[in-house]
């Protein structure tokens, strides 16, 4: 019969709807994009385009963010997830109940100046402690705050590669063998500063 005016069909419609939303929220709210957008990098400078393939960088990139948010995750589970399932508290009170952890891992990697300028694009009053920002603020000031970092994180790993490239074809063009692809000698000295 649906709970409250809205009709069961319907409630099913928007549970599936939001099911949908859950893969971007934990790819967004977890350390998934800065670890994929660092990989991705690596990989690149790396020059091997295809190994590792796609599938293993995504399947390592998960594994290492479920390392990472452990410890989160526990604590949303003990004060969330096991009251809400033993019937102490409702779904609301548990997504209340759950933000904490989450809000305090990402304002812990949050700059300040990307919650400043989330703060102001929402018009809201500077709060006095960042624990009192509302989560619509933290999400976006976090995702832009990561994607920043991975990027920084992909240079600076960029620049080992590219002095060995660069190295590689000074002394290939000095020598004069202009036929034969820095890449094909540079690579296997990729690999040995990755190994």
């Amino acid at each position: 019969d649906g709970v409250g005016t809205v009709s069961a069909p319907l409630q099913i419609v928007l549970m599936l709807t939001l099911l949908s939303f859950v893969p971007a929220a934990l790819v967004i709210m977890t350390s998934f994009t800065r670890i994929a957008i660092v990989f991705h990098f690596l990989r690149q400078a790396i020059g091997t385009a295809e190994m590792p393939s796609n599938q293993m960088l995504v399947g390592l990139t998960l594994f290492l963010t479920a390392f990472i948010m452990a410890p989160v995750a526990d604590r949303v589970n003990e004060l969330a997830v096991q009251p809400a399932i033993s019937g102490k508290m409702d779904v609301m009170q548990a997504l209340e109940a759950g933000a904490p952890p989450v809000r305090e891992f990402m304002l812990k990697q949050t700059r300040q100046a990307d919650l400043a300028l989330f703060v102001d694009l929402a018009k809201i009053p500077r709060p006095s402690t960042p624990d009192d920002l509302p989560m619509r603020v933290v999400i976006p000031a976090y995702a832009i705050s990561e994607l920043k970092t991975g990027f920084q994180m992909g240079f600076f790993l960029f620049i080992p590669f590219l002095l060995i490239d660069l190295i590689v074809s000074t002394t290939l063009l000095s020598m004069g063998m202009l036929q034969l692809p820095p890449a094909m000698i540079s690579l296997p000295f990729k690999v040995l500063l990755f190994v």
